[in-house]
């Protein structure tokens, strides 16, 4: 049914946004897709940082910026250090290195709680689309569609959304997981 196509398709897209969430959140390790939100000024407009250099990880706690262009180094470095991601730019004039710092006990439990509250900002958007089919269906019971009908759509929507809750969970855990460990 058209309906739980739609169900389904909403909760995946608020699961996608929380893996990208998630993603950003930095686990110790070091990964090009940490500086995902650096934007450089490249001639004149803000442009992101992989589309004027190579970001790669030399080790686990290292990411390089090979810049397309050397006269980019030093707008590279102004905008890793205005993202705010306490990340010290270093520029040996040909790259930029990052040296990622080991997380402390302190900021583990604090990327721990943004962990969790991503999460339950994913719960909030998929309770709402399960609110927004049930609406739906309280139309289609004024419409006239026949009760069992409504009760076994209203028992696979409450399904999606557990699954989806569950999902959620699963990717919340295993992020944790990943912060805690040293």
């Amino acid at each position: 049914m058209m309906l739980l196509d739609e169900a389904k398709e909403s909760n995946d897209k608020t699961i996608a946004h929380l893996t990208a969430e998630l993603e950003k959140i930095r686990a110790g390790k070091a990964t090009p897709s940490m500086l995902d939100s650096v934007q450089i000024e490249y001639y004149g407009a803000m442009t992101p940082l992989s589309q004027v250099a190579n970001v790669n990880t030399m080790d686990a706690r290292t990411i390089t910026v090979q810049p397309w262009e050397r006269n980019l180094i030093d707008a590279i470095a102004t905008g890793i250090i205005n993202a705010n991601l306490g990340l010290n730019p270093q520029n040996n004039g040909e790259m930029i290195i990052l040296n990622v710092p080991a997380l402390t006990e302190e900021r583990r439990r604090d990327l721990v709680k943004k962990v969790k509250a991503e999460g339950e900002h994913a719960k909030v958007g998929i309770r709402n689309n399960r609110k927004e089919a049930m609406d739906y269906i309280k139309k289609l019971k004024t419409d006239g569609l026949a009760e069992d009908r409504i009760k076994d759509i209203e028992t696979k929507i409450q399904a999606l959304t557990d699954a989806a809750s569950k999902r959620v969970d699963e990717l919340g855990v295993k992020k944790e997981a990943d912060i805690m460990t040293i």
